[in-house]
């Protein structure tokens, strides 16, 4: 869940973003190009929490993943075991 949660933080920063731009007299693509440029320069700094929790949950699932490679799956065992007793 946090990997979408920081998801939508980039969208929010993003339209926040446009919203401003437009305010402050931005239109058209050009809008559009700064726009992302901001936001893409301000994530870091402003969602560094979010993407930290992200990256956190992103690594744990890999690393669970990993330990759990070498092993065969419960159903797998319980039949090999059915099998050979």
């Amino acid at each position: 869940m946090p990997v979408v949660l920081y998801s939508v933080y980039r969208l929010l920063l993003l339209a926040a973003s446009v919203g401003l731009l437009a305010l402050a007299g931005f239109r058209g693509w050009l809008l559009l190009l700064v726009a992302v440029v901001v936001a893409l320069l301000a994530s870091p700094v402003l969602l560094r929490g979010p993407r930290d929790r992200a990256a956190l949950y992103l690594a744990e699932r890999a690393e669970a993943r990993r330990a759990s490679a070498g092993k065969p799956a419960r159903d797998e065992a319980d039949e090999d075991a059915e099998a050979e007793g």
